[in-house]
């Protein structure tokens, strides 16, 4: 049985339960010769209405955003493929934080994994796929941007989570490894946690929860 005052979890997937895909865009960065944390400057740039955006709310074909992001890119100083950019997402798969996602589990907190994702964007290998269905497995719900038409930092996309968990958002502690998807979250009345180094991220989540990861 639970021991806090939280009865769910909700986690973040790239960057929190795999390794942070923006390592790779540094090593992609440096070896193009782009400026360091272009990528991420594209997808700054009119986050709501960029080609990512609209990627991950499924509004846009893999191909579409491959051409959109090459425009995008082309007019901030450095062409870059969006087919490029899509290769860089697969991260490995952390093994603390799936072990804490069973002692979590374990213990009777409800989980949620939500994840701004892409239709068609997995190229990756067989086995590289059936290990993330284990972990997913996992949890209770996945919300995914590419099904429920919204996005993090969207508020509609956490009150989907709470919805489908049936939690409130005061009873949910939520991890993910970008700020600007944590503030509304927070806002809404979740505890919040930055996942920048993930044993850092643990020690937290297990003072939230009362519980020894």
């Amino acid at each position: 049985m639970t021991t806090s005052s939280f009865r769910a979890v909700f986690w973040d997937f790239g960057g929190v339960i795999l390794s942070s895909p923006f390592d790779a865009f540094l090593q992609y960065e440096a070896k193009k010769g782009l400026p360091e944390g272009f990528l991420r400057k594209v997808n700054a740039t009119n986050p709501d209405t960029n080609a990512w955006a609209l990627l991950e709310r499924n509004e846009v074909s893999p191909r579409d955003f491959d051409a959109l992001f090459l425009a995008e890119s082309t007019a901030l100083g450095h062409p870059v493929p969006g087919a490029d950019v899509l290769k860089l997402l697969a991260g490995d798969i952390r093994p603390a934080m799936v072990q804490a996602l069973d002692t979590v589990k374990a213990a009777g907190y409800a989980m949620a994994c939500l994840t701004n994702n892409v239709v068609g964007g997995d190229g990756t290998t067989p086995e590289r796929r059936e290990a993330v269905a284990a972990v997913m497995a996992r949890f209770d719900a996945v919300i995914e941007s590419s099904k429920v038409g919204c996005r993090k930092p969207e508020t509609r996309f956490y009150e989907i989570a709470c919805e489908t968990l049936q939690v409130s958002p005061h009873e949910c502690v939520f991890l993910d490894d970008l700020g600007v998807n944590l503030k509304p979250a927070a806002a809404m009345g979740m505890h919040t946690i930055k996942v920048i180094n993930p044993d850092d991220a643990l020690i937290a989540l297990s003072a939230a929860l009362q519980l020894s990861l």
